[in-house]
């Protein structure tokens, strides 16, 4: 006991001259820690889109979804390196965007006095641009060419996306003006499902969507266990998505909150869910597991501008509200023959904004109002719609941007890669 006694105990002096750490240390490696789990559990949701969209859309385009997600990960993350977070963050001082250089740059020393990794804070916005690249990658679907819709990514995530999300988290003229979004239910999924709006207008519905009625013929996907499983990986990088956004671990409060966060974060999902499954019951008389997975979602996207200030039960009814709205507002596109292949639009354009109007119900700072809210919407809206809508014609005015229909017939796998997801069940691999 003695000799236990004598190894645990050290001389004071000797902890003062070689203390291994101190507190303003530990706080910077709980709050970057934080940014690193965060991130990952975001970056991993690009699969979750992936699954999600390989089962919703047709066997016969599944690889090439496949290839767009990998690549708008890629190639978001290289152009928000290359000038994304400098337009989002340096120099936007209550104005609209921030600088024009080239090339993000962290400094060789830790930041203590920032309290967190500067190349922790850039990993994780940057899976945040993916994400919204991510939403347009699924309305598109199945009639789309590969690299003008790369290309859109560039603009996208280089500038479309880090300009307006300058205006809130980049200190810009919303967040002067007392605009709240927590974690993104307008700048991240808003402006991905404005972007896909336009996107799908100027694409046009796939040639066999609608009869010659204008009546929708069901496309069924290629597997609805991927479109789950999808959505079950998304529902877990949610929690890195809203969690981290507390941007702080080194705290009890800090602490907390995120946990506060997981919860909200999971029961408005819950909500989601049970709302989209009552009411696709009610309305069709029978159970739509693809709206029901976009409950989920719609929940999700529902809690993420405000996922701290509310109680469970508010939690809840948000996310209900959104499985609502998702299942409400698919067959409204199908009047106006925009064609989403995964309602994407409705998840995260129309659940977004309810979201983000929906933080005033709970969030009692004096200075996030409905019109402060409305305001945010609308600017962020109309910004990203016209850009986007202005990106999409210069592009298919340049090149095209639609597969024609005899590729559209046969599936983008053989038209643009030459190869099948799922060989063994194609024709068209026969003949290759």
């Amino acid at each position: 006991m003695l000799m236990i006694a004598s190894a645990v105990l050290v001389d004071s002096s000797i902890i003062q001259d070689e203390r291994i750490i101190s507190g303003n240390e530990l706080a910077y490696i709980l709050n970057t820690l934080l940014f690193l789990i965060g991130g990952f559990m975001v970056m991993w949701m690009a699969a979750g889109f992936c699954m999600l969209e390989a089962g919703l859309v047709r066997t016969k385009n599944v690889a090439t979804i496949c290839v767009k997600n990998i690549s708008l990960y890629a190639v978001a993350g290289i152009m928000y390196f290359l000038v994304g977070y400098n337009l989002m963050y340096v120099g936007v001082e209550g104005g609209f965007m921030g600088t024009f250089d080239l090339f993000w740059g962290s400094n060789k020393e830790p930041q203590i006095k920032l309290g967190f990794s500067s190349s922790a804070n850039w990993f994780f916005q940057m899976v945040f641009v993916a994400t919204t690249a991510s939403i347009i990658s699924g309305t598109m679907a199945e009639r789309v060419k590969l690299f003008p819709f790369l290309i859109f990514v560039i603009i996208l995530a280089g500038f479309i996306y880090p300009i307006q999300a300058s205006w809130e988290w980049g200190g810009g003229w919303l967040d002067e003006l007392g605009f709240s979004d927590f974690a993104g239910s307008t700048l991240v999924h808003s402006s991905g499902g404005w972007a896909a709006l336009a996107g799908a207008i100027i694409l046009g519905p796939r040639f066999d969507k609608y009869d010659f009625r204008g009546r929708v013929k069901p496309l069924p996907g290629s597997s609805l266990v991927l479109a789950t499983l999808g959505t079950f990986i998304l529902w877990l990088g949610w929690f890195g998505f809203n969690g981290a956004s507390q941007l702080a671990l080194a705290s009890a409060i800090d602490a907390d909150a995120v946990a506060k966060v997981f919860v909200n974060t999971n029961m408005a999902a819950c909500g989601g869910v049970v709302a989209a499954l009552i009411l696709t019951k009610f309305l069709y008389k029978k159970i739509d597991l693809t709206m029901i997975l976009n409950g989920a979602l719609a929940g999700l996207v529902s809690i993420t501008a405000e996922p701290l200030t509310p109680v469970i039960g508010e939690a809840i009814l948000i996310g209900a509200v959104g499985g609502c709205i998702v299942v409400l507002t698919v067959p409204l596109l199908d009047r106006f023959k925009i064609d989403d292949v995964v309602g994407a639009i409705p998840v995260h354009l129309f659940c977004g904004i309810w979201g983000t109007l929906a933080v005033v119900f709970t969030n009692d700072a004096g200075n996030v109002t409905f019109l402060t809210q409305a305001i945010g919407v609308i600017s962020v809206g109309l910004f990203v719609f016209s850009m986007a809508f202005i990106s999409w014609t210069i592009l298919k005015y340049l090149g095209g941007i639609r597969l024609s229909p005899e590729d559209e017939e046969k599936g983008s796998d053989l038209a643009e890669l030459g190869m099948e997801a799922y060989p063994e069940f194609g024709k068209g691999s026969q003949k290759l």
